[in-house]
């Protein structure tokens, strides 16, 4: 008889679609986008499922960045080196559209949506490669401040080819974008930042007017891109410039990688503190209004940092409820027992209402629905990203120690569930946006009232709390409400989902989620759900969570 027989393991959760096991995403899909557009994701859902590119994953976490300061000889080169698998991971993600070809795609093609869909999708996969991703996408809304720059570089950063190395931007495929913003004695506040920069005439580089920049940036981001979005000071303030890695008479601009970041998660994305030291940039918009001109990129980021928070909770979730399926405890499958349904119906409510407001908020952009978009991604922003790690940290418990091990996958989503927290400002940065945007911006406000509206009728509760946004947004508006305005984001983030639910998804989903969070029948964690939420409705809100 042998001594190790092994029972009761859950099989690899791989060889499977990420799109076609996801039933929200894929409506939402379907819905807001064009079938050409889907089936563009259908192909990258497939691709997202397979063995090798969940190995790629692991592999781009484990080989980290290694930082080259100087060749052998002595000369500085300021190189990051990858393993093979990260350059595997980003080739797909161009190929597939995620970084900035939308905004250069005919309107009414769904082009956002798709590649929301997308970045969700392959987030799963790997997500610190989705970070230079990101920031690719996110540039192009800035660099159109500068026409000429924006012609010279657009087409690049749109393009399907990923091109990596350091050469002159003309003579590539394909480029990628990072950002350098914040510093030491700054964080958040960017107004603060001590970086100079002084205008020279005649300098290596087309496209406008050329400065040289000296400072400390305390982290910059992807360091191998060809270029970054970085602010510095003039005399008439904080000012928006484009900074290559390469100038265009091949040689290197002056940037001296200092470290990369030893990071709680992200660990396969080299973040960098780097020496500015006459460092070439091109202005980007107008001296002095710097933090106006990357304010479009800081949207677009934020809308990615709900995307990338998404995916993290779903790939968790997704886990869950595929371990809870095959491992039996107590005479049971997990997932038959009362109290682990309890937690997984919750979780998985959690995750489609974040994937259904996701693609919303990408259709805002197909849509240019600035109005809407302004108020909502930044309640979005907040409420996803703070929602990510415990939904995570619950996840990971329905696994127990199966989950708290490497080999599983959920500890790199548990490291990771913090990022997009603290990314593009921190829980208090956007709960105090959210609160300048409805005492400034009417046009904002009105939009995300009429979006909440379409949810009337669903509920009495539901009406209730739609009725009740006009007297939080009042609130919100009065000088007293800095302190309470995590709550008002609260409040306004969830009614939100609460009524696009109600617009799109089956009944049970949406009725548990109003019965749930608006109208009382829930505790203060996850899994508390009142038995009369989770009866009748439990297998379907299951099978939607996890469709195999």
């Amino acid at each position: 008889m042998s001594t190790h027989t092994v029972t009761n393991q859950v099989p690899p959760l791989v060889g499977h679609s990420l799109l076609a096991a996801d039933p929200a995403l894929e409506e939402g899909l379907r819905r807001w986008s064009s079938p050409a557009a889907y089936e563009d994701i259908a192909v990258l859902g497939e691709l997202a499922g397979r063995p090798e590119a969940q190995q790629a994953g692991e592999l781009a976490n484990t080989h980290t960045p290694v930082l080259r300061t100087h060749a052998p000889t002595g000369e500085r080169i300021d190189e990051v080196e990858f393993h093979p698998s990260w350059h595997q991971l980003m080739d797909a993600a161009v190929a597939n559209g995620l970084t900035a070809s939308p905004w250069t795609e005919p309107a009414g093609t769904g082009a956002h949506v798709r590649r929301a869909a997308g970045f969700i999708v392959w987030s799963q996969v790997e997500a610190g490669h989705l970070c230079p991703v990101s920031m690719t996408y996110a540039a192009v809304p800035a660099l159109r401040a500068n026409p000429e720059l924006a012609s010279a570089w657009v087409p690049k950063l749109a393009s399907r080819e990923y091109d990596f190395g350091l050469r002159p931007v003309a003579g590539k495929r394909g480029a990628i974008a990072g950002m350098g913003m914040t510093e030491k004695q700054g964080g958040s506040d960017v107004r603060a930042n001590s970086t100079l920069a002084t205008a020279v005439r005649g300098g290596p580089l087309g496209g406008g007017d050329t400065y040289r920049l000296t400072g400390h940036k305390w982290f910059l981001s992807a360091p191998m891109s060809d270029a970054f979005l970085v602010l510095a000071q003039t005399e008439a303030g904080p000012t928006c410039f484009l900074v290559p890695r390469v100038l265009d008479d091949d040689s290197r601009n002056p940037l001296a990688l200092q470290r990369l970041k030893d990071k709680l998660g992200n660990r396969s994305n080299a973040s960098s503190e780097v020496e500015l030291d006459g460092t070439w940039g091109v202005r980007v918009g107008d001296e002095g209004r710097g933090v106006r001109t990357i304010i479009d990129m800081v949207a677009s980021t934020r809308l990615d940092c709900v995307l990338g928070s998404t995916a993290t909770m779903r790939q968790a979730v997704a886990r869950a409820v595929h371990h809870s399926r095959h491992r039996a405890a107590f005479g049971a499958l997990l997932v038959d027992q009362p109290l682990m349904r309890n937690v997984l119906v919750d979780l998985a409510l959690e995750t489609e209402a974040a994937t259904t407001l996701s693609l919303r908020l990408a259709h805002a952009v197909d849509e240019g629905d600035s109005a809407f978009s302004r108020l909502a991604v930044a309640v979005s922003k907040y409420w996803v990203c703070k929602r990510t790690a415990p939904v995570v940290a619950e996840a990971l418990e329905c696994l127990g120690g199966n989950g708290y091990v490497e080999e599983n996958g959920l500890a790199r989503l548990y490291r990771e569930a913090p990022l997009n927290s603290i990314w593009e400002g921190s829980g208090n940065v956007n709960a105090l946006d959210v609160l300048r945007a409805v005492s400034r911006e009417p046009a904002a406000v009105e939009a995300f009232v009429g979006e909440v509206k379409g949810g009337l009728g669903h509920s009495a509760a539901l009406d209730g709390a739609i009725t009740g946004v006009v007297d939080v947004v009042r609130y919100a508006g009065t000088p007293d409400a800095a302190v309470g305005a995590r709550r008002v984001v609260e409040t306004l983030a969830v009614t939100l989902q609460a009524a696009l639910l109600a617009q799109h998804a089956p009944s049970e989903v949406s009725d548990a989620f109003v019965a749930s969070r608006l109208a009382g029948g829930h505790g203060h964690t996850l899994g508390t759900l009142d038995a009369l939420v989770v009866k009748g409705s439990a297998d379907r809100i299951l099978e939607r969570a996890l469709r195999l």
